[in-house]
């Protein structure tokens, strides 16, 4: 029966623990001395050795023939231990025996002396597991435990282990292994399977691994189907981009070409490329990108080891410090997010555009981004249209008579448009048209037409205006009666304009977020008391949206409607 790689290649001996040296070597001088402890708490991530060196040194307290602190494995005690024979080595998994009653049995049994070997050991996996109640139980055989009685308590969380169990043991902490280490130890087990590994593609999984040994083992368990397991070989099995993907990618992404960057994760999920793989590995990138940033001289030992330098400083240029802080949270909100929903593409999707621009960000950081590209002065218009006619029909009393407008602004003499001759610009007369007053006959006109007296409008009630200082004076007196931000947006005339008109003061605030703040009861009340102490008057406030009125200058053609004789059509 086959049997997997991670099970078939388990070390037997503290010599074969890979990375773990600080420990092991700890270990088997206790082995040798004979200055066992009562109890041991393994603490570290998974993958890295502490049931196996649980196991291991359960064996070397019990090995009846001990070679330099290590098991011989060759004994009945080594090889019954192996075989799970000797019931007094006990592996529970705290997972799923966490009750009271179930460290209650363990505790009433542990009290009875070992059958056929020296120590009766207990390995307790994912210790932090256990309830209240049943580490309360356990304290006490651990505070006063029988001689021939060793624990092995065996950890992920370390911060769930009460301080009163981590008092009565001998704590270990076990690292992540090396990439240089696992990528070694996978060629050993790939020579001895008689696999085909490429040192690209040992160095891959060991990357992949994080410091897992049974995770690169299973993965390169997965690859064995395969005459050679090179780079492209894993990174096919496992669903990944591949660094040069994955670089197009963030490319395209700096370039603020959502299209592009687009069309290759569509291209990579055809190909059968597992999504959250890829946005894993882009994240990896924004990682190791910042970490050369930041992270000076010591930047290359940092990186994650993914991507090789020649890609990392190629694409260096073009990463900002910010930019990359953005996009990885937003990288990881979008993983976070992946993981409960059905549609991941999507979501993968609409990160990728907002890290193209990132405007379309939520929150906090697409306002900065907003605001960011204001300053800059890179925000683009919409292109006016501009009335391509540039020129009318006019009809005079015998006739129509095109008249072209002159493509610059008309002097403006006596209300009537002329050229820079002081003349109308006539291009042509139709035919069967009736004549129209030629410019010499209309030079006779015009100081006829200077003298007619217009019709006179009736005058507008006065109303009293603000030049400045009675608006200064409001902010002087509201000052003290308002808070800090509102009163910043008044005073500042980037945020808002004050204007008085009659008996009326009009705040025209140039943005949403100056109007929401001034826009207020509170504010609006002491503006308005202010400006009666200032005006000696009833006074109304009103606050307004700021827009910019477009100011055009007269149009020829208009000011030549005022004239009965001529007419438009």
């Amino acid at each position: 029966m086959y049997q997997a790689l991670y099970r078939k290649w388990r070390p037997k001996s503290f010599d074969d623990v890979v990375g773990q040296g600080h420990i092991t070597e700890t270990l088997k001088r206790q082995v040798e001395t004979g200055r066992l402890s009562h109890a041991y708490l393994f603490v570290g991530t998974r993958g890295t050795g502490k049931t196996t060196c649980a196991k291991i040194l359960a064996k070397a307290a019990n090995c009846e023939h001990p070679i330099d602190g290590n098991p011989c494995n060759m004994c009945p005690s080594c090889l019954g231990i192996d075989s799970g024979a000797i019931l007094d080595v006990e592996e529970l998994d705290a997972a799923s025996n966490n009750g009271v009653d179930n460290i209650r049995l363990l505790r009433d049994e542990a009290i009875y002396t070992p059958a056929s070997v020296r120590k009766r050991v207990y390995i307790v996996d994912e210790v932090h597991m256990l309830s209240t109640a049943a580490f309360n139980a356990l304290l006490k055989i651990l505070e006063e435990p029988p001689e021939h009685l060793i624990f092995i308590l065996a950890t992920t969380e370390l911060n769930k282990v009460p301080a009163t169990i981590l008092s009565r043991c001998q704590r270990f902490a076990f690292k992540r292994i090396s990439r240089e280490d696992v990528a070694g130890r996978l060629k050993y087990v790939a020579e001895k399977e008689g696999l085909s590994l490429t040192s690209d593609g040992a160095e891959i999984l060991a990357n992949l691994s994080d410091g897992s040994l049974r995770d690169a083992l299973s993965l390169l368990d997965q690859c064995t189907g395969s005459e050679v397991i090179d780079k492209e070989r894993v990174l096919s099995v496992v669903g990944l981009a591949g660094q040069t993907e994955t670089a197009g990618l963030f490319e395209s992404i700096m370039n603020s070409d959502p299209g592009t960057a687009l069309e290759i994760i569509d291209r990579l999920y055809m190909e059968g490329k597992e999504i959250s793989s890829v946005m894993t590995e882009l994240l990896t990138l924004y990682r190791d990108l910042l970490i050369l940033k930041v992270a000076g001289k010591n930047a290359p030992k940092l990186v994650s080891g993914t991507f090789d330098m020649n890609t990392l400083e190629d694409l260096y240029p073009k990463a900002e410090p910010r930019k990359l802080v953005r996009g990885a949270a937003e990288i990881e909100e979008a993983l976070s997010f992946m993981t409960k929903s059905d549609d991941a593409r999507t979501r993968a999707e609409m990160c990728i555009i907002m890290l193209s621009d990132e405007t379309l960000m939520p929150g906090i950081s697409g306002l900065e981004a907003r605001v960011a590209r204001l300053e800059s002065g890179t925000v683009s218009f919409a292109p006016v249209e501009k009335n391509e006619k540039s020129h009318k029909e006019v009809k005079g009393k015998s006739g129509s008579e095109e008249i072209q407008k002159p493509e610059k602004k008309a002097e403006i003499f006596n209300d009537v448009p002329f050229d820079t001759d002081g003349a109308f610009v006539i291009n042509k007369k139709e035919p069967g048209s009736k004549p129209v007053e030629d410019n010499a006959a209309f030079e006779e006109r015009k100081s006829d037409i200077s003298l007619e007296k217009k019709p006179e409008e009736p005058e507008l009630e006065s109303k009293i205006t603000d030049d400045g200082s009675q608006w200064q004076a409001i902010l002087s007196v509201v000052e003290k009666k308002i808070q800090k931000p509102p009163f910043t947006f008044l005073s500042n005339e980037m945020h808002s304009v004050g204007k008085i008109d009659g008996n009326i003061l009009n705040i025209e605030t140039k943005s949403v977020i100056a109007k929401n703040l001034i826009d207020k009861t509170e504010v609006k009340t002491a503006l308005k008391e202010a400006a009666e102490a200032v005006l000696k008057k009833p006074v109304t406030v009103v606050v307004g949206q700021y827009r910019e009125e477009e100011k055009n200058s007269p149009d020829k053609l208009d000011t030549l409607m005022k004239f009965g004789n001529i007419k438009f059509e």
